[in-house]
């Protein structure tokens, strides 16, 4: 699944070769109305939306390949689905695990389970291969920023590259960038905040942690490690699935079909879901204003509030309200505390 950049919607692909595209505003109603687009004679497995929110890309798991819906919206308000005439070619030899849009629109990254993660312009063509030289991949991402490209895998890191295009547009190269290290085991899942100025990682070892990757790599300037906190669950489970929210001040984590959530300032964990599923959790994700997490895996998509998230801010805002210095700050800031608590309590989740 994947939530639009306008944070209207939100894009689903199953086996009953679909996809739905499902209107954000309906998440709190009784009705969830979706637009649906069929995929003729395969079903995706990935789906991303364009930056413009305009189209989206699905990877087909019959054909191996990707392929690009345009969306065009109609007088009714609803919108057409069409399939551009030519899918990507064939490059990748294993099975693909992630794709990514960069929000330049500039790249596509496609990644499969051997080590290769291939970039790709809009029209199809590759422009470069990766070696992530990590036995296997279990997870690859594009930034939100748009600069850079992730992939985990067997080996205990992280590992960043920046996909450079010149001044012009032109595609120049793909350099390494840096390398989140400090896991004593493979890592199976991470994510980026919504500025890309924060990373986390989990790993087999037991441990998620949070890192700060605003730092200066060119000149090798390493990312700092902020918080490490313990996921026993990690080491066991088949799948493990990682979401950091937008403001990177909570972390989802999911193994089987039990979903945890850490806050990230005190690496405590807050709430616990379990069994939300009837099979292994595939995708999770926070949209982009925080409020929400969404957890797939069987045939329904899991709505939850993100409490631990307005939880945060309330305690952002009193240690913020302690050294604000004028008037105006002081009213900013307890207007902000005051929502937050005020949607604490409509949740029945303001902890006295």
């Amino acid at each position: 699944m994947d939530f639009s950049s306008n944070g209207k919607y939100l894009a689903t692909c199953a086996d009953d070769r679909t996809i739905r595209i499902w209107s954000t505003k309906d998440f709190l109603q009784r009705e969830h109305r979706s637009m649906r687009a069929n995929v003729e004679l395969d079903h995706a497995t990935l789906v991303r939306f364009s930056p413009d929110c305009r189209a989206f890309i699905v990877w087909l798991a019959n054909g191996d390949t990707l392929r690009v819906f345009k969306m065009t919206k109609r007088e009714d308000g609803g919108y057409t689905f069409t399939a551009t005439p030519e899918d990507f070619p064939k490059k990748h030899k294993a099975p693909v695990i992630d794709v990514g849009i960069a929000n330049t629109g500039k790249f596509i990254m496609t990644a499969s389970s051997d080590t290769t993660v291939l970039i790709w312009s809009l029209k199809g063509q590759v422009l470069s291969t990766i070696n992530t030289n990590q036995m296997n991949n279990t997870h690859a991402a594009v930034s939100p920023c748009g600069r850079f490209v992730a992939s985990c895998g067997f080996t205990p890191d992280v590992k960043v590259w920046e996909v450079c295009f010149g001044k012009k547009g032109e595609f120049q190269e793909v350099v390494r960038a840096f390398e989140l290290k400090g896991h004593s085991a493979a890592v199976r899942s991470f994510a980026f905040s919504n500025d890309s100025r924060r990373m986390a990682s989990v790993s087999k070892d037991g441990t998620w942690k949070l890192w700060d990757t605003d730092v200066e790599y060119k000149k090798q300037q390493d990312p700092y490690l902020l918080r490490t906190g313990r996921f026993e669950e990690a080491a066991g489970a088949a799948t493990c699935r990682l979401a950091l929210s937008p403001d990177a001040q909570v972390l989802a984590l999911a193994s089987g079909s039990s979903i945890h959530l850490y806050n990230t300032r005190r690496g405590e964990k807050e709430e616990c879901f379990e069994r939300v599923h009837g099979e292994c959790i595939t995708d999770l994700s926070f949209d982009i204003t925080g409020r929400f997490l969404a957890s797939c895996g069987d045939r329904a998509v899991r709505l939850f509030h993100n409490t631990p998230g307005h939880r945060a801010i309330v305690e952002e805002m009193q240690g913020h309200l302690k050294r604000a210095s004028t008037d105006s700050t002081r009213q900013r800031l307890q207007q902000k505390l005051t929502q937050a608590q005020e949607t604490l309590k409509s949740l029945g989740a303001l902890k006295k």
